[in-house]
């Protein structure tokens, strides 16, 4: 297609400008994008917003309904809902930002230096990635937490370990597409260096679907921490998480059903959200797309 047959927004349009009207154009990730950022704002706010002390208990206050006084209510202990609900959402996103973060700083090297060095790398680093991905992504992170301790912390290493195979994956096969572009070939003619053509012409070209990767497994790392601390190998009481307050009401269902709506409903959301972010995203990366 020559320049001229563009429509008239897209010619002479910076790249950053064109995959923000992109990705604009997807309502549903637009709505995803503001639920992540208002769940942000919750947990950088959550000491001013939170109306008790999330871990101060109440004798007095045991499985109140929600009220005017404890808008979701009070748990086994009488700490308040609200609190928690607030102060859990900063364990569920760090947890799931940081161990992606652990995820991409190792997987995505490994990949990227699978896919330019090729032979016998790729090779070994293949079979590593193929037995790591043969266990299920759960089932691993819960082997490894443990194996390291039950903490906050230590979930966070091994959901990342756990993820880091799938970034390997996805930097190895986008490394060995962009390997076939004619600006690599010609960086190597030119007389460039291997390392120099791998960080300067291969490397910045990867970076799409490794975010858009990065986007969908902080979805699934928010899972996988609130499985951890479901299980009691993840933030440990009295701290409160989402996944370990689901632990709690499991056994005041009938009782007090607040206590499982509020924290399950706080996971579903952002869950959601970072796959609508993820799928707009990929969505506005892919020309194809529309």
């Amino acid at each position: 297609m020559s320049a001229s047959a563009l429509p008239e927004a897209v010619r002479g349009a910076r790249p950053g400008a064109l995959l923000f009207r992109r990705f604009a154009a997807r309502k549903a990730a637009v709505a995803g994008l503001v639920v992540v950022a208002l769940f942000v704002l919750l947990l950088v706010f959550a000491p001013l917003l939170a109306p008790y002390d999330p871990i101060a208990t109440s004798w007095s206050a045991i499985r109140q309904a929600p009220s005017w006084f404890h808008w979701m209510g009070t748990d086994e202990d009488g700490r308040d809902v609200l609190s928690r609900v607030l102060f859990g959402a900063r364990a569920s996103l760090l947890a799931g930002v940081i161990s992606v973060g652990i995820a991409a700083s190792a997987g995505v090297p490994l990949g990227l230096l699978a896919g330019f060095a090729g032979g016998a790398t790729d090779a070994v680093v293949g079979r590593l990635v193929d037995a790591m991905l043969a266990c299920p992504f759960l089932i691993l992170a819960i082997a490894l937490a443990a194996f390291l301790g039950p903490s906050l912390q230590n979930a966070m290493i091994a959901i990342g370990l756990a993820a880091m195979p799938v970034f390997a994956r996805v930097a190895r096969g986008a490394t060995l597409d962009t390997m076939t572009h004619d600006y690599v070939e010609a960086a190597r003619a030119l007389g460039n260096p291997p390392w120099r053509v791998m960080l300067r012409h291969v490397a910045p070209n990867i970076v799409p679907p490794v975010l858009v990767q990065a986007t969908l497994a902080i979805a699934s790392a928010i899972i996988a921490e609130a499985s951890l601390s479901f299980l009691g190998l993840g933030q440990q009481p009295p701290s409160p998480s989402w996944g370990s307050m689901l632990n709690s009401a499991q056994r005041f269902l009938t009782q007090a059903p607040w206590l499982a709506v509020f924290p399950g409903l706080s996971i579903f959301l952002v869950v959601m959200s970072f796959n609508l972010v993820g799928d707009g995203l990929r969505d506005a990366l892919d020309p194809r797309s529309d």
